[in-house]
């Protein structure tokens, strides 16, 4: 089913997030110190804190403090006022599917799949485990760490949940845990975690405002695209984007203590608010 130039502008996608990676990495930080250590023995180390980073993720919810749980509030607020407007905004959205370039339609299915998102992933930590750079070796950590924690956590959410995607007809709240059928596997959105977790993971690497927010763009094409097609409700999509910030920001924080060098955009942190008010619901990201 796959087109020639949709193969095309997906690695396309793919090369240009890594060619800003590697622009951030040579403008702005001064060689690593070689190591003594073995690309098996980096190999090893990095594999224990990849499901070191997942474990620490997952058992984040435990260490909350009063803080923490305001956030998690917050967010779930957020995403019930969402939910109120689903109807809505799912009729919105299909209205639009037509007027989109089909080929953006395709990079939303392609990028957002797992087998394409472990593709990019695993390109950012095999460089740097070739060329022995802890930086992109602590990057490709992160990214391949936090796709699977948050992967896993969607895939087990949608059997739980079980609720209908826009596409079948059915009503926003209606659900059946546990379906067979993945017309009843809507939420959250996979391809909006794998995407954004992406995105925000490699938005770490640079300071830019303007090359951060290029590559949130680049990110939010996916769980858009899965609105265009009914595949997820906005609230869907709504959840999905905190979860892929939330696992980002907690294994990143695991890693600081695994790896001696952070990165170049490790001072800045990105703030999400929801924005609600008389005719406008939205998200805002402050960097």
């Amino acid at each position: 089913m796959a087109k020639p130039v949709t193969s095309a502008l997906r690695t396309l996608f793919a090369v240009t997030l890594l060619a800003i990676s590697l622009t951030a990495y040579g403008q702005e930080d001064e060689e690593s110190p070689k190591e003594e250590l073995t690309r098996w023995q980096m190999f090893k180390y990095d594999g224990a804190n990849i499901f070191g980073g997942m474990a620490y993720a997952y058992s984040r919810p435990f260490h909350w403090d009063g803080d923490d749980w305001l956030t998690f509030g917050g967010v779930m607020v957020g995403t019930g006022l969402v939910f109120l407007a689903d109807d809505e905004t799912s009729k919105f959205f299909a209205r639009q599917r037509d007027d989109i370039p089909q080929v953006i339609r395709d990079y939303g299915w392609y990028y957002g799949s797992p087998q394409n998102n472990y593709m990019l992933t695993g390109a950012v930590y095999l460089t740097g485990l070739v060329t022995k750079n802890e930086k992109w070796r602590r990057t490709g950590v992160l990214l391949i760490s936090s796709a699977s924690t948050a992967g896993l956590l969607q895939q087990v959410s949608k059997l739980l949940v079980g609720r209908a995607r826009p596409r079948t007809g059915k009503s926003k709240d209606t659900f059946d845990p546990f379906p067979e059928d993945a017309d009843y596997h809507s939420f959250p959105s996979g391809h909006a975690i794998l995407s954004f977790t992406n995105a925000y993971a490699l938005a770490k690497l640079v300071n830019n405002p303007w090359a951060k927010a290029g590559i949130y763009t680049v990110g939010l094409i996916p769980p858009v695209s899965r609105l265009w097609e009914g595949a997820h409700w906005l609230s869907d999509v709504v959840l999905s984007l905190a979860i892929s910030v939330a696992t980002v920001e907690a294994i990143d924080h695991y890693l600081d203590s695994k790896y001696a060098s952070p990165y170049p955009g490790k001072r800045n942190k990105i703030s999400w608010n929801f924005n609600v008010g008389p005719g406008r619901i939205g998200i805002v990201g402050v960097f």
